[in-house]
């Protein structure tokens, strides 16, 4: 059966989902009016100005459920602090601009709040054996460490998706061996930051709507460098002590290679320059998109390596690192010498029409069945469920209370009722996942063949949806079909219960919804009633 703690962890991550995608727009209607607006110049890709607020929503989508969740010891609450400290230091960086210089000054009092007061820094070192490093080194090491992983996400954060894509690889693969090494702080401090990650890329997938700016990026940096520490310092200490090169992937080699680059060339190491490896791909003639995917793939490649030799030998984990830096920076520099450039001959996509439907009629049908799907869903989820926890009945009580009242009292105010319908889509996945009908369990292939229209009608209401509309985007396309193909593979006799197969539903039904809701004309309609009769539904079996 289905195990209740990663039940747990996926709540953890779709709160953190929920809220950040609450917060960031909300946050975008006042970027403006508080200086946090990205103004394009020489060095960077985007023309127009782009609201710099995400980072909010990333860091209390993550910090909501963590404070919840995380017992309170030392070690937590310097993290928290941390994380708090720099994000004071990121949103006045990203409202006023005050220098690289300023912002080492938060990013070394987070980095020495987690190694001098939580006691966290680098005992076990590569190529020392059983030998342990000693604290005098450990300590200040550790704090130059951190610091400079978090400026290598920041300095990454040159493209739509690419620091939230990277740092969502690495997050997923330290979930991982988190969960595998029994670490709860790993898992949940991991788990919301993912949910927070994705709430945010749903606005930064190209072209971006918001940048996370440095609150967001530091964040990331600063919790991927503490999780890595946690896991090859404390949760097991027999892995590999290099691993971290692996788990934090192209970051690292990116921001030492631009360094060399900037020293050899005179210019200042700290100041901004359009020599990471996205822009030197851009100027070989890749699309924006081809760029991050590329950067992607190098990121997977070496994450993958990470899970598959955890406790390989370091002088191994160095060579493969080393190995796919060095050839990719090679093959990037005989590019630019001898001139290569990629040509984009294909039609676009933009221009191939569908003949045998009319557009219209095709939009109207995809639309209107996309929302009886998910209606359907929710309801059937809260009547089919064997057993309802009283606890989500009593949630389930109080949203159906706030989303009466946004209905008849207050409007349908759309960040409140997108929080409320993605909780009720979460309630409805869960329940129905841990505690199907029987006759479920062995037909199995009936929730594949619901899933899969829906899939489909999402992709076409996204493909047609009118400009300015929310569209699926390359990286949405590459989530929904990677977990699809996980969920396939994946054990036919407990696909119902699986974690996997939980986060597929949630994933599917939150884009459709997201869908649904940005074509929403009227207040009263099939979804809105639906989350109302699933609320009731669910509040009243929870004590029946």
């Amino acid at each position: 059966m289905f195990d209740s703690t990663l039940g747990i962890y996926l709540i953890i991550a779709f709160m953190a989902m929920a809220v950040s995608m609450a917060v960031i727009p909300l946050m975008m209607r006042f970027a403006a009016s508080i200086g946090m607006m990205d103004q394009p110049d020489s060095r960077k890709v985007h023309i127009t100005p782009v609201p710099r607020v995400g980072g909010i929503g990333i860091v209390l989508g993550a910090l909501m459920p963590m404070a919840i969740w995380l017992p309170f010891n030392d070690l937590v609450l310097s993290y928290l602090v941390g994380s708090i400290v720099l994000l004071v230091f990121g949103i006045w960086d990203d409202a006023k601009e005050i220098g690289h210089y300023v912002k080492f000054i938060g990013q070394f009092i987070a980095a020495a709040t987690v190694v001098y007061y939580g006691d966290l820094y680098v005992i076990h070192f590569p190529f020392m054996g059983m030998d342990l490093l000693p604290e005098s080194i450990g300590r200040p090491f550790t704090v130059v460490a951190v610091v400079g992983m978090i400026n290598a996400i920041n300095h990454s954060d040159g493209l739509d998706g690419l620091a939230g894509g990277e740092s969502l690889l690495s997050l997923a693969a330290i979930i991982y061996l988190g969960y595998l090494f029994d670490s709860v702080l790993i898992v949940v401090i991991a788990a919301a930051t993912v949910g927070g990650v994705f709430g945010f890329l749903r606005f930064n997938s190209h072209p971006a709507l918001v940048f996370m700016g440095d609150g967001g990026s530091q964040f990331l940096g600063f919790t991927l460098a503490f999780l890595v520490l946690v896991l090859t310092q404390q949760a097991n200490e027999v892995l590999s002590p290099a691993l971290p090169l692996l788990l934090l992937g192209l970051p690292i080699a990116d921001i030492l290679a631009v360094f060399i680059l900037r020293a050899r060339g005179g210019m200042n190491l700290f100041r901004a320059t359009r020599n990471h490896i996205h822009h030197r791909l851009l100027e070989l003639g890749f699309y924006h998109y081809e760029a991050v995917v590329i950067i992607y793939s190098i990121q997977m490649l070496l994450i993958v390596c990470a899970i598959l030799m955890p406790y390989a030998y370091d002088w191994l984990i160095f060579s493969i690192y080393l190995g796919v830096c060095s050839a990719i920076f090679v093959l990037l520099t005989m590019a630019e010498r001898k001139k290569w450039g990629i040509k984009h001959n294909l039609p676009s996509l933009d221009k191939l029409q569908i003949k045998i439907i009319p557009k219209d009629i095709l939009i109207k049908i995809s639309a209107r069945g996309l929302e009886t799907c998910v209606s359907l869903f929710l309801i059937a989820a809260a009547i089919m469920s064997t057993d309802i926890p009283f606890d989500i009945g009593v949630s389930s009580l109080f949203l159906l209370v706030a989303l009466l009242f946004l209905l008849f009292f207050s409007g349908l105010h759309f960040l409140l009722y997108r929080l409320i319908l993605f909780v009720t889509v979460g309630f409805s996945v869960y329940l129905l996942s841990t505690n199907p009908p029987s006759w479920l369990l062995v037909k199995g292939h009936i929730i594949y063949m619901y899933f899969g229209i829906v899939v489909i009608l999402a992709l076409l209401v996204a493909r047609m949806a009118a400009k300015g509309a929310f569209k699926i985007t390359p990286l949405d396309y590459l989530v929904i079909m990677l977990t699809l193909i996980i969920g396939v593979g994946h054990d036919n006799t407990v696909q119902s219960d699986s974690l996997i197969w939980m986060s597929i539903q949630i994933i599917i039904l939150f884009y459709a919804c997201e869908l649904i809701i940005q074509n929403m004309t009227r207040r009263l309609n099939n979804l809105t009633l639906s989350a109302a009769v699933t609320l009731v539904l669910i509040s009243l079996r929870s004590v029946i």
